[in-house]
């Protein structure tokens, strides 16, 4: 935490110079203030996020300052107290080792030189060989070798750092790869530093079930008791103002087999009715659907009429294989429309950076995310699924026990081994978030070993 925020130098000035009463008194009370800021920002963080970007919509839970201060007062131990208000979570604990690694580093000149960039694969030799092997062994993927050629130990050491990124793991350094290898440590601390304050938004708990879903990843992912039980590939919002998936949490409830595609009506407004006017034939497997529940003959009607703020009708897509949200989706009610679901568009989860959708999140395996949720309260939760599956009827299943969801975005978390995961701010969140940290006072400090 930036010192010059809690304005330590004159606190210290002030009780310095202190030679009355009065004087006592307004240093208790500037304490006071700068121990409920400083709390307050190890808590829930410094930041409001809304105000950095529209799409962070979470709800930052904040403790009641007569409760740090009575808490504070009723300490044994005033130390270990405030070290115990930043967040407890494994999460916030590694990173905090993670940042404390990472200044040492920077202070020691980072990585070293950058790698020039141009394609490298196994059997290359060269100087930027060298370059790449020198720079990865700085990073600790591989150990030191005077070896100039792209050998084995150099592929895997590759494919160790992409993995590490988010990256296709194929093992050649192509451009995607050595332009995230010469990111600068200094950048990557940004990086640590901003997932620490993200963590003091989020309220979660270390028992229990928990779907945590990284935009920056492109996953989803099932915990239970802190400990990662199911992992997907997933498909995000696409980088458009209106397409952006945001960030928030919610409880699920329920999932819906064989769903009914009920078109946004942005989507129908804004994509379809423009080929609605040019041919009312248009998105044929859509039916349209009036005020009063009743399907309208396309035929009859005038599209070139309506506009997006007057188009009457709702679009539906009936279930099936075809469906834009696929064999079922999975319910967390909300007021930004944003829910998990299948998709008949597998292809696009092949691709390494996977913001395509218009906010939702598809999965690649939604039935083996359903019988993992199903497992707790069904006995065989893969033929209650496919039973229902098969009628070809819309199904709602209600989940016994509902599911807290994190929507986040991190562009540095950890796991509970290996190295730190780095990934893309394909948002350009973590930058306004980097940039409001640092007008409050954040700077990069130098390790002090």
């Amino acid at each position: 935490m930036p010192e010059a925020r809690y304005k330590t130098d004159d606190l210290l000035s002030q009780m310095a110079a202190a030679n009355s009463a009065r004087d006592l008194g307004l240093i208790e009370v500037a304490l006071t203030k700068a121990y409920l800021t400083y709390a307050r920002d190890l808590t829930s963080g410094m930041l409001v996020p809304s105000k950095i970007d529209g799409d962070i919509v979470r709800k930052i839970e904040k403790r009641e300052r007569q409760e740090l201060l009575d808490s504070f007062a009723n300490a044994q131990d005033a130390k270990g107290f405030l070290r115990g208000l930043a967040p407890r979570t494994p999460e916030y604990t590694r990173l905090m080792k993670a940042k404390l690694r990472m200044e040492r580093l920077v202070s020691q000149g980072g990585w070293g030189a950058v790698v020039p960039v141009r394609k490298m694969e196994p059997g290359d030799s060269g100087a930027a060989v060298v370059a790449l092997r020198d720079r990865l062994v700085r990073m600790g993927f591989m150990q030191r070798s005077a070896s100039a050629s792209y050998d084995a130990a150099l592929k895997s050491a590759v494919q160790d750092f992409q993995i590490a990124h988010g990256l296709e793991s194929d093992g050649v350094a192509g451009k995607g790869t050595v332009t995230e290898i010469n990111v600068s440590a200094e950048t990557r601390l940004k990086s640590i530093m901003v997932a620490m304050e993200r963590e003091r938004w989020l309220t979660r708990h270390a028992e229990g079930r928990e779907i945590l879903v990284n935009l920056t990843d492109f996953t989803a992912k099932i915990l239970d008791d802190g400990k990662l039980t199911f992992r997907t590939r997933s498909v995000v919002g696409k980088n458009q103002s209106d397409r952006r998936s945001p960030e928030f949490s919610d409880i699920m409830e329920h999932m819906v087999i064989n769903p009914t595609w009920n078109v946004p009506r942005s989507i129908a407004t804004k994509e379809y009715l423009p080929m609605l006017k040019n041919n009312p034939n248009a998105v044929s497997y859509l039916r349209l659907v009036n005020g009063r529940g009743q399907t309208v003959d396309r035929s009859a009607i005038d599209f070139s009429q309506f506009t997006t703020r007057n188009f009457p009708f709702d679009m539906k897509q009936a279930p099936g294989s075809r469906n834009a949200l696929g064999l079922v989706k999975f319910m967390f009610p909300n007021k930004y429309n944003i829910y998990l679901h299948d998709t008949p568009q597998k292809a696009l989860f092949k691709r390494e950076i996977r913001a395509y959708s218009h906010g939702c999140i598809r999965l690649q395996d939604p039935f083996d995310f359903a019988y993992a949720l199903l497992a707790v309260q069904e006995d065989n939760p893969k033929q209650f699924f496919q039973t229902r599956l098969k009628t070809g009827r819309e199904t709602r299943v209600d989940l016994k026990q509902d599911v807290p969801v994190h929507i986040i975005y991190r562009t540095a978390y950890t796991e509970a081994k290996g190295p730190v995961q780095f990934r893309r701010d394909i948002y350009g969140r973590d930058a306004k978030i980097w940039k409001a940290m640092a007008n409050e006072g954040v700077a990069l400090a130098s390790y002090q070993g």
